[in-house]
């Protein structure tokens, strides 16, 4: 094994094993789909957050629920999850409204609609957030599966060597951290974003759930 004279990253990297050179472009693939996420996500949680502020302005100015409702349903996908959970509340209440339900009844339904509309919007929310955990708690292991092959590669080429040198040891060694590196490359980020985003949308479940029990507690009021 004769070690490069070059001992750029490019050329530790490009003089890599095989096995060691897929793990590195399977952890890049990774860091790119996860910065891909990250950056989505973000921007869709800020809407989400911008969103949910503005209807909820528009909800407790005082206005009618019903003007409201109309105004909600022609654009649904602008003004947001909250105000979708809305929707889908107000329009079983006027449905069991008109059907002519018995009052301690009226709120079954709009109740299990808002729940279900919260689950879904909830579930859009979480989307590709499994990703980012998994992504932050397997990528040191797959860039430590790389290094540990490429110091074998490395060992196993020294042995070959009549006589074994720091220099001829050390680039084979550099070239295999490079995979644990590129593994918490791709870790950090995810960890760091999956946690964040996870406590945002938390801060979002809670809002969504003390506007339903709010937002019941005026139906209540209507139907006695």
């Amino acid at each position: 094994m004769d070690a490069p004279n070059d001992l750029s990253l490019l050329s530790l990297i490009v003089n890599a094993s095989i096995p060691v050179q897929f793990v590195m472009l399977l952890l890049l693939g990774i860091s790119i789909l996860s910065w891909t996420y990250i950056f989505s996500k973000r921007a869709a949680l800020r809407r989400a957050f911008e969103q949910t502020r503005r209807f909820e302005d528009d909800f407790w100015a005082g206005g009618d629920l019903t003007v409201l409702q109309q105004a909600v349903s022609t654009r649904r996908g602008e003004h947001g999850a909250l105000a979708r959970i809305f929707d889908a509340g107000m329009t079983e209440f006027v449905k069991a409204r008109r059907s002519g339900v018995a009052p301690e009844l009226m709120l079954d339904g709009p109740r299990r609609a808002m729940r279900s509309a919260y689950q879904r919007e909830l579930d859009s929310l979480e989307a590709n957030l499994s990703f980012l955990a998994s992504a932050g708690s397997v990528s040191p292991y797959i860039g430590l599966l790389g290094t540990v092959w490429g110091i074998m590669h490395a060992f196993i080429g020294l042995s070959t060597m009549q006589q074994a040198t720091l220099a001829a040891v050390a680039p084979g060694i550099a070239e295999a951290l490079i995979a644990t590196a590129i593994g918490l490359f791709a870790a950090i980020p995810a960890v760091v974003a999956y946690n964040r985003y996870t406590t945002q949308i938390d801060r979002l479940s809670a809002r969504f759930d003390a506007f339903v029990d709010e937002f019941l507690n005026i139906l209540q009021r209507q139907v006695r």
